[in-house]
């Protein structure tokens, strides 16, 4: 409990320090709608990222379930890869509370091979292509990742601080006012049962 002198002046300082109290609450409490909703917003980004993920893996691990059955596991093993020499992980950013939200993408990802292949196969490119595109769909799918992480990390800690508040600080300084107000009256009541203590004396012959 905080100890204050019983005097006007701290009384009004505690109702000054009450209001700013109050408006940081009432900001913590908006942040926390804002960023539950961008949350809502990038888990549904996610969920939407992960199903094209989820599925282009499928099609990636029937592709090669087929160009092993057509070349072997050692024939693909020596299969040209793909290189793409100008791909470039693009991440453009943007803010929403001071959190910082990304958007990652892959751009200039046209790839080739340095060699043709000696056995090419329809099974062999559309395996290749089909990780190539998984690649992808994982960079978009981590960037969103991090969002829903840093997200979370911001709202946790506004809502700790917003329930310190609303729990602890705000009825401690409630309940130091109403106790400096009741001091305050009991003063007022002292002091003018003083003053017509001295005046009733004051009268007497």
């Amino acid at each position: 409990m905080r100890e204050v002198t019983p005097t006007q002046s701290a009384l009004l300082e505690l109702r000054e320090e009450r209001r700013g109290m109050d408006e940081g609450y009432r900001f913590l409490d908006e942040k926390r709608l804002v960023l539950a909703a961008e949350a809502l917003r990038q888990l549904a980004r996610y969920e939407a990222a992960m199903a094209e993920f989820n599925q282009r893996f499928a099609q990636a691990g029937d592709a090669l379930k087929a160009a092993v059955a057509r070349h072997g596991l050692e024939g693909l093993e020596v299969y040209p890869v793909l290189s793409a020499p100008e791909a470039e992980l693009v991440v453009s950013e943007r803010s929403v509370l001071g959190v910082s939200l990304q958007e990652v993408r892959i751009e200039g990802a046209e790839s080739r091979t340095a060699f043709p292949a000696c056995n090419p196969s329809p099974e062999a490119e559309r395996c290749r292509k089909l990780f190539g595109d998984l690649a992808v769909s994982a960079a978009s799918l981590a960037g969103i990742s991090g969002n829903l992480e840093r997200l979370r990390e911001e709202y946790q800690r506004t809502a700790r601080r917003a329930r310190a508040l609303e729990d602890v600080l705000l009825p401690e300084i409630d309940e130091t006012i109403a106790r400096l107000d009741l001091m305050l009256e009991d003063l007022d009541r002292e002091e003018a049962v003083r003053v017509r203590y001295g005046r009733g004396l004051a009268n007497i012959p």
